[in-house]
């Protein structure tokens, strides 16, 4: 498993060439630097781009949440439910913010906002490798820092977390200076590979539910309004990935984050239901085809018709379709559909506690 996550690294790591005087003084972060770099240096044709780069980033996120114990935290059928509402009501937020106020003023103030964040998911997604060459215990000793006034708030980290921090916080200083596309991206992939990561559906009806949901709110706001386009392209902050083109008259292609953590989280669950029954990556596999499918068809309508398309129109058909049709011809509907990560982290701790218990004993 971790031999097909290295791979996907790098795919996602190579055609580092420098670029002009700007690259050479951006730290290299071999798991969020991708294939965006190759249109600096050679000729890439934007639409496959798009699938490798969106199709690599689902790949190592999926391979990164599978942990050794359960995720604690699962999303509910509830939350499921409720998240395109949250999602559109924050969406038309945000074109009234762009239409009654300066631009650049919003833009400004989600600068602000991103610059934590990145420095946050770039550390997150850098710390695995850096682990590796530090003292373990500047890994596991934790620090504990109070806020000032607020000593009730406090934040924990460790030594190795402050060292992945610092090419982060170099790195978003950068872009919040430049708005480099190419930083742009850097950043979009480390959410979308912490995304994916930490992020737990719980299960197949939790997940089944969200996707559903997603897919009538991206139909709504693409097709029959005008605002989630025009947020898209106001939006100056790391929500999308944008890659070059050689139309001057529209100079990006851009594919949002969500159409790359949403499906992925689902395609996660998949690998992850796959590992628990201790078998190879079979549902998996046709999850993650299905979304790889999706994707091809979302680039091949859009160029059809010259118009922006909503990707989970076509990928969330074909993650839940591939997924579902191997599951019914395998004959494993039930145990899929009984598969519930809160249950499996609650028994483990169950057992953690009852090990804990005989020891004292």
């Amino acid at each position: 498993m971790k031999n097909c996550e290295r791979l996907a690294n790098i795919g996602l790591a190579e055609n580092m060439d420098p670029f002009d005087h700007q690259l050479e003084k951006i730290p290299r972060k071999p798991h969020v630097q991708g294939l965006t770099l190759a249109p600096l240096v050679v000729k890439v044709d934007p639409n496959l781009n798009v699938i490798l780069t969106a199709c690599l980033t689902v790949y190592v996120g999926c391979y990164r949440s599978v942990k050794p114990t359960p995720p604690s935290e699962t999303m509910s059928n509830e939350h499921a439910m409720r998240f395109p509402f949250v999602g559109s009501a924050m969406l038309l937020s945000l074109f009234l913010l762009f239409k009654f106020l300066s631009k650049d003023l919003v833009n400004a103030v989600l600068t602000c906002y991103f610059f934590v964040l990145g420095i946050i998911a770039l550390s997150a997604t850098l710390l695995p490798a850096i682990r590796r060459y530090l003292p373990n215990h500047w890994n596991d000793g934790l620090i504990t820092w109070r806020f000032p006034y607020f000593r009730s708030l406090e934040i924990e980290f460790t030594r190795s977390q402050i060292v992945a921090a610092i090419p982060g916080t170099f790195f978003c200083a950068w872009y919040a200076s430049q708005k480099h596309w190419l930083a742009n991206n850097i950043l979009g992939l480390a959410f979308c590979i912490q995304g994916i990561e930490m992020l737990s559906l719980g299960s197949f009806n939790t997940g089944a539910i969200l996707l559903a949901g997603l897919f009538v709110y991206d139909i709504f706001w693409v097709f029959f309004t005008p605002v989630m386009v025009s947020v898209a392209k106001s939006f100056d902050a790391p929500i999308k990935l944008l890659f070059p083109t050689a139309d001057s008259a529209r100079p990006f292609s851009m594919l949002g984050l969500g159409d790359i953590v949403i499906p992925g989280i689902f395609v996660a669950l998949a690998l992850r239901f796959d590992v628990s029954r201790g078998k190879k990556s079979q549902y998996f596999t046709s999850a993650f085809l299905g979304y790889a499918t999706g994707l091809i068809v979302t680039i091949v309508v859009m160029n059809w018709f010259q118009a922006a398309q909503p990707a989970l129109l076509y990928i969330v058909p074909g993650v839940i379709g591939f997924l579902a049709t191997h599951c019914i011809w395998n004959g494993d509907v039930k145990p899929l559909l009984e598969f519930d990560e809160s249950k499996t982290a609650n028994s483990s701790k169950d057992e953690d506690d009852a090990k804990s218990n005989k020891k004292v004993e």
